[in-house]
């Protein structure tokens, strides 16, 4: 056996990597994911989809290269993290619609939580801050909205994603997760390693349901079916999965990635901090008896942006053209773009807070507008990583990026000029598939050597700041005025928690 095969199932698209024996790409495959927005902040997607289309994608990357099953030695998954679902543990039929992390329907739900006082009882235990960002509150919503699931807990299953995954490689025999992707629930401790207690009765859910927590590495289970027999040997969330795959495994390595959001991770090794100005603290990967922690800064609208203005603004017919619009332009002169577009994330954690273009004139043109959009998501970035060194003290030199959106040039020297620290672009444009099919790799016993893993963590160019000092710090003194002006634009009333 020969291959390892590396799933990569993310919120717009399911992605497979066919590996050798030294970690070169054979081949790739791709299927899009469709997004449902049903209701206004409601954000879902159709499980079987979500399943369909990355095994279509696998059976893809496996046509092309000519490789069967029997030749593949493990493989690997990396998921989005915090979107969830609920199935029957029988007939593995979903119950509804997967719930995305983009969903906002709870933020009525967290006011209320955070007014009773669990704010910090739920940031003390699981790193995270009462969002609906992540899973519990949402899946509390449900418990609340749809009495009837109650008469049948004790034949579902809930899980997130990778979860999901395992359950339909294995033809049911796999309900197991990982601590990168269980501690974004909000009911897992990371400091005590479990499911905790008093987290599940607050969000009203039973440990029955829950699938069981391992090591980041080791036998998940084997396939069935098409996949009969091979090994699966690792599972990471998407973001943790590209941080791997970047090679950033000593404290103080940093990586962002640019998709839908932006995600920054810096490796904090395995005695992590207290979580500063609106950062998160989640496991990156737990092997054997030993987890390394990460600091996060989650940043919900990056690529998004720029696919607005071509689904939303119709300003463009494609990303390409927006980037184009944008170079147009050489500054944004003195538009500010917030893309608060489903609220804020790091550092803010702010649901109420809406998209923002200020500065607008009777000269303005589209091209500024793309210009500020892309100096928006840099921005926000900048928040993050700035927050970042504050808490830790850890001196950064450089920031590794990758991702869909990280293709672009002019995003990358505008995050470098906005940030004022290179920027290092990834040389694989498959940084999480790719992060999880090394790790699912080692323990497979393949990659040992620094030899073995020299197709890992290659750099493809570097992004100098090239911005004046000066007018570094005025547009950033402008975004923080303009980042005032949006948050707690939508109001929302608290109300009792329900009994």
């Amino acid at each position: 056996m020969e291959y390892i095969l590396a799933l990569d199932q993310g919120t717009t698209s399911s992605r497979a990597l066919l590996l050798d024996r030294r970690g070169a790409i054979v081949s790739k495959a791709q299927r899009p994911v469709s997004i449902l927005t049903p209701k206004p902040e409601w954000v879902e997607q159709n499980p079987e989809v979500l399943w369909r289309s990355q095994e279509e994608a696998a059976r893809d990357a496996l046509s092309r290269a000519g490789v069967k099953p029997r030749q593949i030695a493990a493989i690997g998954i990396a998921n989005q993290r915090e979107t969830f679902l609920l199935w029957d543990r029988r007939s593995l039929e979903p119950v509804g619609s997967a719930l995305v992390w983009q969903d906002r329907r709870s933020t009525a739900l967290c006011h209320r939580l955070r007014e009773a006082g669990w704010e910090e009882t739920i940031r003390q235990k699981t790193g995270l801050r009462l969002n609906p960002y992540f899973s519990g509150t949402k899946l509390l919503w449900l418990w609340e909205s749809l009495p009837m699931l109650s008469s049948r807990l004790n034949r579902l299953c809930f899980g997130t994603v990778d979860s999901w995954l395992l359950a339909k490689l294995t033809g049911g025999e796999a309900h197991l997760t990982e601590e990168s992707n269980a501690s974004r629930t909000l009911f897992y401790d990371i400091y005590e390693h479990r499911w905790d207690q008093e987290l599940l009765a607050l969000f009203q859910t039973p440990l029955s349901l829950l699938p069981k927590v391992v090591s980041s590495a080791g036998l998940f289970g084997k396939g069935a079916g098409f996949w009969e027999g091979i090994p699966i040997l690792a599972v990471l969330g998407d973001q943790q999965a590209s941080l791997y795959g970047q090679l950033c495994w000593g404290r103080g390595g940093l990586k962002t990635t640019y998709g839908t959001g932006a995600f920054s991770l810096m490796n904090l090794g395995n005695r992590p901090p207290e979580a500063g100005e609106g950062l998160l603290i989640s496991p990156g990967w737990s092997l054997g008896r030993q987890t390394d922690y990460v600091l996060e800064g989650s940043v919900f609208v990056a690529g998004a942006a720029f696919q607005w203005l071509v689904d939303g603004l119709r300003l463009a017919s494609n990303i390409g053209q927006v980037e184009a619009m944008a170079r147009q332009a050489p500054d944004s002169e003195g538009l500010v773009f917030v893309p608060a577009l489903t609220g804020l994330g790091s550092p803010y954690w702010d649901p109420s807070a809406e998209g923002l273009l200020i500065g607008i004139t009777r000269r303005t043109r589209p091209s500024q507008i793309a210009h500020a959009v892309f100096e928006g998501v840099a921005h926000q970035v900048c928040d993050v990583i700035e927050a970042m060194g504050r808490a830790t003290g850890v001196p950064l030199h450089e920031m590794k990026v990758d991702g869909g959106a990280a293709q672009s040039d002019l995003l990358l020297q505008i995050q470098a000029d906005l940030l004022g620290l290179p920027v290092a672009r990834s040389g694989c444009h498959e940084a999480t598939a790719l992060g999880a099919g090394l790790l699912a790799g080692q323990e497979a016993g393949f990659f040992s050597s620094p030899e073995e893993r020299s197709s890992f963590g290659q750099i493809d160019r570097i992004f100098s700041p090239l911005l004046d000092s000066r007018e570094r710090l005025r547009k950033r003194e402008e975004w923080k005025s303009a980042i005032d002006r949006a948050r707690g634009w939508r109001r929302e009333e608290p109300g009792p928690i329900s009994s």
